[in-house]
């Protein structure tokens, strides 16, 4: 079981808050990074400083980390053209060494998009679908050919395909709650398909659509990662827990009932029953940016324990 450390800088974070949780994450042994995509902050919180860009974020830190992977949940693909995002991620996955993924989903938050001016249109999904094929090809596009793409929404004519990632082959990630899109998208384009803040029954429908979903676009269903990504609040004891969820302004039995929280035992065991129904990797969406000992107690006491 693979955990990576998930933040949400929206909320209230500047570059250097995020890379020292950034190299917490590496020097605990987590096995990756990653942020949201969002410019705007959700809830009571004051969002000071102000946001953080994504890519740029992961840029910057491409270069002062060596080992963990780096990425976004989910980069919004109302926010950048299709073309300028496939240049920017095989930017950053070189200047990595090639440690970069991709989540890739179509954009939520319309509040966000009228405060910074950004299109906010209605065909988000089926802009989402162009977008995945646009930048799969033209990474894919070999060498001295070129790419072009005659879409509803976007069109690219002979394009050089370039600059290419590091990796051959820059792991995509596709995640969501939708019953039938959704899977469909994951079996034709990803290599990771995750789910957010569900339940572990939820997350085994939905595993399971998307497994039926790769059967009938002809992959193998284990081909792909599936993925939860999970709030965490852990303690060393009931006080310590309550603490940390006060910080966060959430109530003890919703994060226990809805995320991980509680002692690492009880948070091994629920990690556990997500492993039973297929996934291999967990996203603790940690809130508290300033709490490092929580990294560390989890590194300790809870990724320790898991198989």
């Amino acid at each position: 079981m693979d955990l990576r450390i998930f933040t949400e800088p929206q909320q209230g974070a500047t570059y250097d808050t995020l890379l020292t949780v950034a190299k917490a994450t590496e020097d605990l042994g987590f096995d990756a990074f990653f942020r949201s995509d969002h410019y705007l902050r959700m809830g009571s919180v004051d969002g000071l400083p102000g946001p953080t860009d994504a890519w740029i974020t992961l840029a910057g830190l491409a270069r002062e980390t060596k080992r963990i992977r780096l990425g976004t949940l989910m980069t919004a693909g109302t926010f950048r053209l299709p073309g300028v995002l496939a240049i920017q991620v095989a930017q950053v996955d070189q200047m990595s060494g090639g440690r970069v993924e991709l989540g890739l989903g179509a954009g939520w938050f319309e509040e966000e998009h009228k405060a910074y001016g950004i299109p906010f249109p209605k065909e988000k999904f089926a802009r989402l679908e162009e977008q995945l094929a646009i930048v799969t090809g033209l990474w894919a596009t070999e060498p001295g050919r070129t790419f072009s793409h005659d879409g509803a929404y976007y069109q690219l004519t002979d394009s050089p395909a370039l600059p290419k990632p590091a990796q051959a082959k820059v792991p995509v990630l596709i995640g969501g709650h939708g019953a039938t899109r959704t899977p469909r998208l994951a079996a034709q384009y990803a290599d990771e398909f995750n789910i957010p803040f569900a339940s572990v029954e939820d997350s085994e429908r939905q595993f399971g659509r998307v497994r039926d979903a790769a059967e009938q676009a002809g992959r193998k269903p284990d081909d792909l990662v599936y993925s939860n990504a999970l709030v965490a609040c852990v303690g060393k004891d009931d006080a310590e827990v309550a603490r940390r969820a006060a910080v966060i302004g959430r109530e003890v039995e919703e994060l226990k009932a809805n995320g991980l929280a509680g002692s690492p035992a009880e948070v091994v065991d629920k990690i556990g029953r997500y492993a039973e129904i297929g996934a291999s990797r967990v996203y603790l969406q940690c809130l508290d940016l300033a709490d490092l000992d929580h990294l560390e107690l989890i590194s300790a006491q809870v990724q320790s324990q898991l198989p």
